[in-house]
C-alpha cells in the first residue's frame, strides 16, 4: 500500500471545524496515486461529503487536469457562470475571480441550472499568505438548523434569482452563455427555464425559479441547496452593494435573489442563512499541492478572504440533473 490513510488504524482524520483530511504518501506520483486509490476517495466523500488529500505535492495544471480527469465521471464545461475564469484545458478552470478581500459565501456550484455537478474537485498550486481557504458545511445539517417556518417558506415558493449581464461587473453574457450570438443566447434560455430581456444599451436581464430544497441524488437526504444568500445583494460589502445600486440602479444589479413569489429577501434572513453556514462550516488553510473533493448537493462550500498569492484549480464533475432530485417547485422562467 503506498498510501498512508490505507494502512492507519484511524482513517479519515476528523477533526471538529475542518473538512475530513487524508494524508497520501505519493512515491509514484500524484496521477498514479490517484489511479489507484479512486474508488476509496470517492467512497470517502460518498460517507463524508468532502475530504481534502494532503502531500500529494500537486505541481501545475497540466498535472491537477489529469488527476481531475481520473477522479471524475466526465468533467462538466461550465454555463452560465456568475464571474469568469480563466481556461487551462477542458474542464479544468481557475478559481472565479473574485476581489481577494471580498468572501465568497457557503454556497453550491450551478444550483441554479438545471444541470449541475454532482462533485466539485479543487487542486491547490499556490497558496496564500493569510486567509483564503474553502470552507465546506453539510447541507443537511444547515437544513436542520433553520427555523422551520423559514425553510417551510423556501420549500413552498422556491428562490428566485435575477441577473444583470453587463461588460463591466462580474461574467457577460458571452461569457456566460459562451457565445455572442444573441438567438444562441434566447434558444439557451428557453430550453434552461431562464426568462430573458434584451436592455437598450445591449445588456441581457434573466430570471429563473428554482428549488431552495432538494432530495440527494444517491441517499434521498433533503438538502439545502441554492445559492440564495451568496448572489444576494445584502451578502455584498455595504460599500459594494451602495456602489452598485448608485450605478446601476436597485434592479439592475449583476445579481440578486428572492423568495420564489417574488418577495424581497430581507438583511436579517440573510445574516441568519450566513450565521448558520458560519456556525456550521469546516475549514483548513490551504497547502501548496493539497486535493480537495466535495459531493456539491450534499456539501457547500465557501472561500474566505486572503493575502498573498493564491492560485486554486477547479473542475466541475459528474452531472446531475435537477429533475432527479425531487425538487419542490416546477421551474419556470418567472
Amino acid at each position: 500500500m503506498s498510501s498512508s490513510f490505507l494502512t492507519s488504524p484511524f482513517g479519515v482524520d476528523l477533526r471538529p471545524g475542518a473538512p475530513p483530511m487524508l494524508r497520501a504518501e505519493a512515491a509514484g506520483g500524484a496521477l498514479s496515486w490517484a489511479a489507484e486509490h479512486r474508488e476509496r476517495l470517492r467512497a470517502v466523500v460518498a460517507e463524508h461529503g468532502s475530504v481534502l488529500v494532503r502531500g500529494l505535492g500537486l505541481r501545475d495544471a497540466a498535472e491537477a487536469g489529469a488527476v481531475f480527469q481520473r477522479l471524475a465521471n466526465g468533467l462538466m464545461a461550465e454555463k452560465e457562470a456568475f464571474a469568469s475564469r480563466r481556461t487551462y484545458a477542458d474542464g479544468v478552470y481557475s478559481s472565479s475571480k473574485w476581489p481577494p478581500n471580498q468572501p465568497m459565501c457557503m454556497h453550491h456550484e450551478l444550483s441554479y441550472t438545471l444541470e449541475f455537478p454532482g462533485l466539485m474537485l479543487f487542486a491547490c498550486l499556490s497558496a496564500p499568505t493569510e486567509g483564503g481557504a474553502t470552507g465546506v458545511a453539510d447541507s443537511a445539517t444547515v437544513l436542520d438548523a433553520l427555523p422551520p417556518a423559514l425553510v417551510d417558506r423556501f420549500e413552498r415558493e422556491g428562490w428566485l434569482l435575477t441577473r444583470s449581464y453587463n461588460d463591466e461587473i462580474g461574467a457577460s453574457f458571452a461569457e456566460a452563455f459562451g457565445t455572442e450570438d444573441r438567438g444562441a443566447v434566447e434558444s439557451y434560455c428557453r430550453a434552461n427555464a431562464i426568462g430573458f430581456e434584451w436592455q437598450p444599451d445591449g445588456g441581457l436581464r434573466t430570471r429563473q425559479h428554482r428549488s431552495a430544497v432538494v432530495r440527494h441524488p444517491v441517499t434521498g437526504r433533503r438538502c439545502w441547496f441554492n445559492q440564495i444568500a451568496f448572489l444576494n445583494e445584502w451578502t455584498m460589502a455595504p460599500e459594494v452593494r451602495e456602489y452598485l445600486v448608485d450605478v446601476y440602479g436597485a434592479d439592475g444589479l449583476p445579481f440578486n435573489t428572492r423568495f420564489g413569489g417574488g418577495d424581497p429577501i430581507g438583511e436579517d434572513i440573510v445574516q441568519l442563512l450566513n450565521a448558520v453556514y458560519d456556525a456550521n462550516t469546516g475549514r483548513e488553510p490551504w497547502q501548496a499541492g493539497d486535493l480537495m473533493l466535495v459531493d456539491n448537493v450534499r456539501t457547500a462550500h465557501s472561500r474566505e478572504a486572503y493575502a498573498g498569492q493564491r492560485e486554486v484549480l477547479v473542475a466541475m464533475a459528474d452531472a446531475v440533473r435537477l429533475a432527479d432530485c425531487s425538487p419542490t417547485v416546477e421551474v419556470s422562467a418567472r
